[in-house]
């Protein structure tokens, strides 16, 4: 009998197959049986061990662990991928020099900056027992540095600190161009500073009705009643502007008003002021005086209606009035009481008390060294604002919740009552559909009407033919 040529060629096949199933990767570990057996099969080819059926497993088992690499050892541990690792790494990049900062660096030292001296205010400030730590003010002040040197900006200073219950707002307030005050805030000193939006009268106005926390997530919605006009970051701006009004003071005299707008009746109009250069300073005994003369409000006060100028909003353009026709009678409006603040530079005496406490509580960082203090002062109308003066410096600063204080427990504002229903009348009475009987009624009474107006007509028909 012939061989068959196409045996070799099945067999070469399936030897084939077989050598690729042998082949097929682990989806665990990544490596396949071919070259595990290849190794155990050289291991035991060199070594030819004794009664090698006993322990063809065990040598298996060896050659298993022998490939295995592990992340930890004695001389390189694993990587940390935690959090504050990942937060170190982001930080890392503040300590170092851009391109060409080594160069410009003698340049730069005659140049005016918009950098505060942070470290200088936070050595004031750790005097009072406020503020933050060294180590955390200085990674701050790095992040200013990358917010100054990525953002043309005029003047730049550390607003404060606002506490979230997942991460926590460090504020920057800015003057860039026209724009009074710009705020830019980041969750950590290194990471990206972003710009917060502009407020609006209704936000200020729905914010002082609240009370919510902050989450440290710019975009995360604020649920509350009344509805909150936006999301996190315009809650933000609002309480930022808010507590700025309240308690961004300054010592008497240290700023004044232009001498082109001394005129009395702009008085309480006026929005803006200048350094005076004559400023000498107040003794701190002084300026912890508790009549608090020696302070003043350097931020405008915001009207109840979420403005710092009044707005009139039944008024009307002159077109209005050129559409409308003259003989028309016009309904008179009532004109609403116009909302009037204290000016720009009250001083502090005047502030409301609060359920008979001072809103303000001024004294000196130490009594022991007087001749060393510098004056404090704490605002018990907004927790965590807080201002320092000595000689000629002075600076605000603000660390909280971003909650405005309350003799009583919050209450959020009810609901309004469920609107009551249409008054029922015969206009808006349903009738029920008429049975049968009736509808034949109807119409035999309609018939014997019809029958009886018209043997009406005929009988006046023949009346007119008789008197023809």
């Amino acid at each position: 009998m012939a061989d068959n040529p196409a045996e070799p060629l099945s067999k070469e096949i399936e030897f084939m197959n077989a050598k690729s199933y042998l082949l097929t990767r682990s989806a665990k570990t990544g490596g396949n049986l071919y070259d595990h057996l290849s190794k155990v099969l050289t291991k035991v080819l060199d070594e030819r061990p004794n009664d090698v059926i006993d322990i063809f497993e065990d040598i298996s088992k060896e050659t298993k662990r022998s490939q295995f690499k592990s992340d930890v050892d004695t001389v390189q541990d694993k990587i940390d991928r935690s959090t504050e690792v990942a937060l170190c790494q982001i930080q890392e990049k503040l300590f170092k020099k851009g391109d060409g900062e080594e160069e410009a660096e003698a340049t730069e030292e005659d140049v005016d900056t918009p950098l505060p001296n942070l470290m200088e205010l936070a050595f004031y400030f750790e005097q009072a027992g406020i503020g933050m730590n060294r180590e955390e003010c200085y990674r701050m002040w790095l992040g200013l540095k990358s917010l100054v040197d990525n953002h043309l900006l005029q003047h730049v200073r550390l607003w404060g600190k606002v506490l979230g219950t997942e991460q926590n707002y460090y504020v920057a307030e800015a003057r860039t161009g026209v724009n009074k005050k710009t705020y830019f805030v980041c969750n950590e000193p290194g990471k990206p500073w972003k710009k917060l939006p502009n407020v609006t009268p209704q936000q200020i106005t729905v914010a002082r009705k609240i009370k919510k926390f902050f989450t440290g997530r710019l975009d995360a919605p604020v649920v509350s009643y009344p509805p909150f006009p936006g999301n996190e970051s315009n809650y933000l701006r609002a309480q930022i502007a808010r507590i700025s009004a309240g308690t961004h003071v300054s010592p008497h005299d240290y700023y004044q008003f232009d001498a082109e707008e001394e005129d009395d009746e702009e008085e309480a109009q006026r929005d803006n002021f200048v350094e005076n250069l004559d400023y000498e300073g107040i003794p701190v005994r002084d300026l912890c005086d508790s009549s608090l003369q020696n302070w003043v409000h350097h931020v405008q006060h915001i009207l109840p209606q979420g403005r710092c100028t009044w707005w009139n909003p039944v008024q009307k353009n002159e077109d209005d009035f050129e559409e409308e026709d003259e003989e028309e009678e016009k309904e008179e409006v009532d004109e609403p009481e116009p909302e009037v603040g204290p000016p720009l530079l009250t001083p502090l005496s005047e502030d409301a008390e609060i359920d008979s406490m001072p809103p303000w509580t001024p004294k000196p960082s130490t009594n022991i060294i007087p001749q060393y203090a510098i004056a404090v002062l704490k605002s018990n109308l907004w927790p965590g604002a807080f201002a320092f003066c000595f000689e000629k410096k002075f600076e605000n600063m603000y660390i909280g919740w971003g909650h405005k204080y309350s003799a009583e427990n919050y209450n959020p504002t009810p609901v309004p009552p469920i609107m009551e229903e249409f008054p029922s009348g015969p206009e808006i009475t349903e009738v029920e559909d008429p049975t049968p009987e009736e509808e034949a009624a109807l119409r035999a009474a309609q018939m014997e009407a019809a029958e009886l107006a018209e043997e009406i007509e005929e009988e006046g028909e023949e009346e007119e033919e008789d008197d023809a």
